[in-house]
């Protein structure tokens, strides 16, 4: 039986985010000292300022920000001898945790996150994108909500059923006028259009972006995980650098899937799950096995008891 990691997407654009982490833990400062090195962003910057107003500047320091309280809880876990069996994430979690089953260095995976900035930015007259979340009757057909049967609507992301088994949840990304008219014609609450939300990710609407970072991607050396990775692209596991290679490349422009995931982490032999940071709202999607959310100093204490409940020794290499 074993730990799995679950690490969350979007970017982070609370600043409080982790500070009683960081003020008590001595490791998580340091990993954000090695990540101010690397970027030129001062920990503040990277913590607890505000974020840009510019669409991928906005973008590259959120994920910094997000990515490094997701490694930095996994430091302290580790040096409490708490270390995952698995890992996997969706978006950005996907990255992060590639870079915890040791598939890309630290130092790589943050300069490609800082490399985004640079992304050059939709024309001056290209349309409005934006995001949004639906929660769509489970007898209903999910397809009729995105393309081709909704132009300028894509799907751009599977949560599974909710929590109450009631609703399917997805993601949708698209054009903004597209969004805004499909939620008007559903009943209140079932599409959400998210307020702020400037980037259609996960749709063939960041080609551009996907093409400009694709061969920095390229160049960074990519190795085999060192620990079963879940994908959130496809229902399996990735066990080559080729194969974290291609996730990186292909993770702006598709889909991601949180039933692939947790399937993914369920088959590895995944008893308890440890949600990693704030990404993936706490009551909201079911999971097959126990999941603890590790967050602040306090959910230290609850890992501790779920894994002395569940009989998960540590001692043995996870996975046994």
């Amino acid at each position: 039986m074993s730990i799995g990691y679950i690490l969350g997407g979007g970017i982070s654009h609370d600043p409080g985010a982790g500070s009683e982490l960081y003020d008590a833990f001595e490791v998580m400062r340091a990993l954000y000292a090695d990540i101010s090195g690397w970027t030129g962003l001062t920990p503040a910057q990277i913590r607890t300022e505000e974020l840009p107003e510019e669409q991928e500047a906005r973008q590259s320091i959120g994920a910094i920000r997000q990515a490094a309280l997701a490694l930095g809880i996994h430091d302290i876990l580790a040096e409490q001898g708490i270390r995952p069996g698995a890992v996997g994430g969706l978006s950005l979690g996907a990255m992060s945790s590639s870079c915890l089953a040791g598939s890309i260095d630290r130092e790589a995976f943050f300069g490609l996150l800082w490399q985004t900035r640079n992304t050059p930015p939709p024309a001056p007259d290209a349309p409005a994108q934006g995001l949004a979340l639906a929660f769509v009757p489970i007898e209903e057909d999910t397809g009729t909500y995105h393309e081709p049967a909704r132009p300028g609507v894509h799907l751009a992301g599977d949560f599974g059923t909710a929590f109450d088994g009631t609703k399917a949840m997805l993601m949708l990304a698209g054009y903004r006028d597209a969004l805004e008219a499909l939620s008007a014609q559903v009943p209140p609450g079932t599409v959400v259009v998210l307020p702020g939300v400037t980037t259609a990710v996960h749709s063939p609407l960041r080609q551009a972006a996907n093409d400009y970072l694709a061969p920095y991607i390229e160049a960074v050396e990519f190795r085999a995980p060192t620990i079963p990775l879940a994908s959130c692209l496809e229902e399996k596991a990735l066990t080559t650098g080729d194969q974290v290679r291609d996730l990186f490349l292909r993770n702006a422009v598709t889909p991601i899937s949180m039933v692939h995931l947790i399937s993914g982490l369920a088959l590895r032999g995944t008893r308890l799950g440890v949600v990693v940071g704030p990404a993936v709202p706490e009551g909201v999607i079911a999971f097959p096995f126990p999941v603890v959310h590790v967050e602040k100093p306090e959910h230290l204490a609850d890992l501790s008891t779920a894994i002395y409940d569940l009989g998960i020794d540590l001692a043995l290499p996870q996975g046994a």
